[in-house]
C-alpha cells in the first residue's frame, strides 16, 4: 500500500524526539533506543510485545537483540526517512515497555523489584 507520509526534516525529528520520546535518538537516519533488560528471558519478552505492536501496525522496525538488550530502529522506508509513522510506533513502544502498573495504584501491582523478579531497567526508578 503505497503511502503519502513525508520524510521528515531533522531539525522537526530532533524537537519532536525532545518532546515526545527523551530517550530515543535520531542516528543513521532512524529513530534509535535500546532498551536494557534484566536477562535472557526478559530480552525474549521484550521482543515478542514489540514483534506483537509491529505486526499489528504493520510497520517493522529493525531489532537488534542480544543477551540484555533491544535495539529498535524505527524509519518508514517507502518514505526515504523518518515519518509520523515511525513516532506512532515508538510512541506505542515506549507506553507498552516501560509500563509499570504498580506506580499507578490499583489491583495490579507490577514485578517486584528484587533481581529474581525484575523485568526491564526501567528509567527513573
Amino acid at each position: 500500500m503505497p503511502t503519502t507520509l513525508q520524510p521528515l526534516a531533522p531539525p522537526v525529528i530532533a524537537d519532536r524526539l525532545a518532546r515526545e520520546l527523551p530517550r530515543w535518538t535520531l542516528a543513521h537516519g532512524q529513530l534509535e533506543r535500546t532498551y536494557v533488560t534484566e536477562n535472557w528471558k526478559s530480552t525474549l519478552m521484550a521482543v515478542v510485545a514489540l514483534g506483537h505492536l509491529a505486526e499489528a501496525a504493520w510497520h517493522h522496525p529493525e531489532l537488534e537483540v542480544t543477551y540484555r538488550q533491544v535495539r529498535v530502529r524505527l524509519s518508514t522506508h517507502e518514505a526515504g526517512g523518518v515519518t509520523d509513522r515511525d513516532f506512532e510506533l515508538a510512541r506505542k513502544m515506549e507506553a507498552v515497555l516501560l509500563w509499570q502498573p504498580g506506580q499507578e495504584g490499583g489491583a495490579l501491582t507490577g514485578t517486584p523489584q528484587d533481581p529474581a523478579s525484575r523485568y526491564l531497567h526501567y528509567p527513573d526508578a
